[in-house]
């Protein structure tokens, strides 16, 4: 099964304040969204994560390392707050870039951490996938926030974003 996150600003204490998430301290946060991952992941399974990963590096390390022993496999797509931990991402991740396309059950998907206005075979139904708003820019017909804040602190799968593009008359369901 296909997941998506972004923006989970692990081991980030003011996001809690900036983005009004409900914990109360940065470990309450870090723990929550990291369980919240291990609770979904299966083997063969792969996590895309649209960036903004962690603020430190033990955390980044501790949580990719969790990740990879579910037996998932990470795709990332870089955000703007990833660069201090690259080297622990390239260590963990399965494929890393700045923007990917792929392709799920025929649907093409454009993953990047930013909004697009315009992406490639969006004319024909693909989707982008995006983070860094932090739950806070209206969704196009075609286009999902999959960042933490607008969902549970969760990853979101596949199968709910075909849902929801599905609720919205949109793309190739």
């Amino acid at each position: 099964m296909e997941w998506f996150t972004a923006d989970p600003h692990l081991g980030h204490k003011n996001v809690i304040k900036y983005c009004n998430r409900p914990f109360n301290t940065v470990e309450e946060m870090d723990e929550t969204i990291i369980n919240n991952c291990l609770e979904v992941l299966k083997p063969k399974d792969t996590l895309n994560i649209l960036g903004d990963f962690a603020w430190h590096k033990p955390i980044a390390e501790r949580a990719l390392h969790a990740i990879k022993e579910t037996g998932a496999k990470i795709r990332f797509i870089w955000g703007g707050h990833d660069k201090q931990i690259q080297n622990i991402i390239r260590r963990y991740a399965d494929y890393t870039g700045t923007l990917e396309t792929i392709t799920i059950e025929n649907q093409p998907i454009v993953l990047c951490h930013y909004a697009l206005r315009v992406w490639d075979r969006k004319h024909y139904g693909a989707w982008n996938l995006y983070g860094h708003s932090h739950g806070n820019l209206e969704d196009t017909e075609l286009q999902i926030d999959v960042g933490v804040d607008s969902h549970g602190y969760k990853p979101v799968s596949f199968e709910r974003i075909k849902e929801i593009i599905k609720q919205r008359d949109g793309g190739l369901v």
